[in-house]
């Protein structure tokens, strides 16, 4: 898990505010600012410079939490063999203080700049009464769909979590959780407030919105989309979830277009600050690429010709070992090894695959040989890496798209997988299949104007209107030809699963809910040594050390207020 993890003096420990959180890196966009907006000291009370702050943290977080959310889907690959190792309470340090609060402090992060960084809901609270006293609505309806998200995402993630005792400016240093339930009654009021303030007449503008260049009405499609998210995710415990969701949609103000996606865009900067996409920055390096990426996803786009993997992935060799050429051992171990008998059973793909896509299976803890020049790395989308022209070549910093990519968010092609989940509870596979061949649509549509970031490549080797139109008849057909409920669900699971490619938050979600797609690659270790599936994630270290109020869980089974399904292993199937 490199992606943003952050190197934090054990010294910083010592100074706890509210209820004990670290720093995290911030870094501004590709705005052309001439100072990091991010640089906000406790005592300034400038809004712009607030929400500034709380808008770039905001991108920052998310794209740690997807990255989290995609690795134990197999969007992304996962380091290592058990969950309970991989996912270690000290790992949400960061994301629980850059959703919090932090000391104020800098640090040095990954790359060895120095950063400062104050805390998505610290800035926020911070924000509010200057807003409120100076007639700043938008300032604060954007900080107020901002807040919602983080704390349903908290919530979503690690269940129970301090927030009416957070963060109020009193001596209570020991905050209860609130029941995850209360959390997301309280994101729909902020919801709701956020879009009466948009519409409000406001004494000024903010100076900076980083997302809809103040387009207020987007804004207020994007509440309403949170609203729908909010009650997806609690259809289990909340029998009139599905009828707010639908009301929404009645009301045809929801994100519905590419133009109105809900995404942070990075810049191309190297230093101070390094303000580039991280997965671009961890792999475009002077020694290779760094992460690997899943064998599961790939093998999946690969073998279903799907148009979108040039610009998810580039190749830098188009020969694998046991694939196109002899096993070897330096670097590729497991192409000399036998398959575990659990994906001989389940016909997985196992260690390598054809046509250069170079990855690691799920739970692959093996050294790290010498493939950074080798091993498969990211494309054009959306980390604004290479696009994959078959020219085969290692990578290097500033190639391809050179970072200026996007964290997506909440994306027009997601909503209509969102829908396909409703209709098919509603056992309307018309409808399904409509808002199934909608999300492919849109996703495919979007993925292909990143191509033109990489002015270095050979863009002949684009997917015609042809290639693209085969594809979507095929899983169309796969769909119609399905003759169970599960077959067709891991359609549209699997189909989401490719269009929530750079952010897995709500793959991590819908498995849990659904428990589809069935088609994932197990763990490579065997359960039960892998340990049940994470149900929610282990409270973070800072906030079980220093919070007295609230104590480590005792496993990875604890389940989230909306999570009503069976155990595992049973459910989800993989483990």
């Amino acid at each position: 898990m490199t992606t943003m993890k952050l190197n934090i003096n054990k010294h910083l420990l010592t100074f706890i505010l509210m209820i004990s959180l670290l720093l995290t890196s911030c870094e501004t966009t590709e705005l052309d600012l001439t100072k990091n907006p991010n640089d906000l000291e406790q005592n300034q009370s400038n809004p712009d410079l607030f929400l500034n702050s709380i808008q770039i943290d905001f991108g920052k977080v998310v794209e740690r939490f997807g990255a989290i959310g995609g690795q134990v889907t197999r969007i992304d690959n996962m380091n290592g063999r058990d969950y309970e190792n991989v996912y270690a309470p000290a790992e949400f340090n960061d994301v629980w203080s850059g959703s919090y609060q932090s000391t104020g402090l800098s640090f040095a992060d990954q790359n060895g700049h120095n950063q400062t960084f104050n805390g998505i809901l610290a800035d926020v609270r911070a924000l509010e009464p200057i807003a409120v006293e100076n007639e700043l609505y938008q300032h604060l309806a954007i900080a107020q769909v901002i807040e919602a998200y983080i704390i349903v995402t908290l919530v979503d993630f690690f269940g129970d979590i301090p927030y009416t005792e957070a963060l109020q400016r009193n001596d209570n240093l020991n905050p209860r959780a609130d029941d995850g339930s209360i959390v997301y009654d309280a994101a729909l009021d902020l919801l709701d407030e956020a879009i009466i303030n948009f519409e409000r007449d406001a004494s000024a503008q903010p100076e900076n919105d980083f997302y809809y260049r103040k387009d207020w009405q987007k804004w207020i499609k994007l509440a309403n989309t949170i609203k729908m998210k909010i009650y997806l995710q609690k259809r289990l415990v909340d029998q009139e979830a599905l009828t707010r969701f639908n009301e929404i949609v009645n009301t045809n103000n929801y994100i519905q277009t590419s133009d109105e996606d809900f995404q942070f865009s990075w810049g191309t900067n190297e230093i101070q600050p390094d303000n580039r996409h991280p997965r671009y920055a961890n792999n475009f390096e002077a020694d290779g690429a760094d992460e690997y990426m899943s064998n599961w996803l790939m093998n999946l786009m690969s073998t279903s010709n799907d148009p979108r993997i040039r610009y998810y992935y580039y190749r830098q060799t188009n020969v694998v070992p046991g694939a196109e050429t002899a096993p070897n051992e330096e670097t590729l171990s497991c192409s000399l090894e036998s398959a575990p008998q659990h994906y001989i059973d389940g016909n997985f793909t196992f260690c390598y695959l054809n046509n250069g896509y170079w990855g690691r299976d799920h739970g692959d803890d093996d050294g790290i040989p010498p493939d950074g020049f080798l091993r498969t790395t990211f494309g054009v989308y959306p980390a604004a890496g290479r696009f994959d022209d078959s020219s085969f070549q290692g990578t290097s910093q500033g190639d391809g798209g050179q970072g200026q990519g996007i964290t997506p968010i909440l994306l027009s092609s997601w909503v209509d997988f969102m829908l396909a989940e409703v209709a098919m509870q509603q056992m309307n596979d018309g409808a399904a299949l409509s808002a199934l061949q909608n999300g492919i649509t849109k996703s495919i549509n979007k993925v292909r104007t990143f191509g033109v970031l990489d002015n270095s490549a050979n863009l002949s080797f684009e997917p015609d209107n042809t290639q693209i139109s085969t594809f979507i008849n095929n899983v169309t057909n796969d769909f119609a030809a399905a003759t169970t409920p599960e077959e067709k669900w891991n359609v549209i699971a699997e189909q989401y699963w490719v269009a929530l490619f750079g952010n897995g938050i709500d793959a991590y979600n819908f498995y849990r809910r659904t428990g589809y797609p069935t088609t994932l690659q197990p763990n490579i270790e065997p359960y039960p040594a892998t340990g049940d599936f994470i149900r929610s994630f282990p409270y973070p270290a800072d906030l079980t050390t220093n919070n007295s109020s609230v104590g480590p869980k005792p496993n990875q089974t604890q389940k989230v207020f909306w999570d009503n399904n069976p155990d595992s292993p049973a459910f989800p199937i993989a483990n």
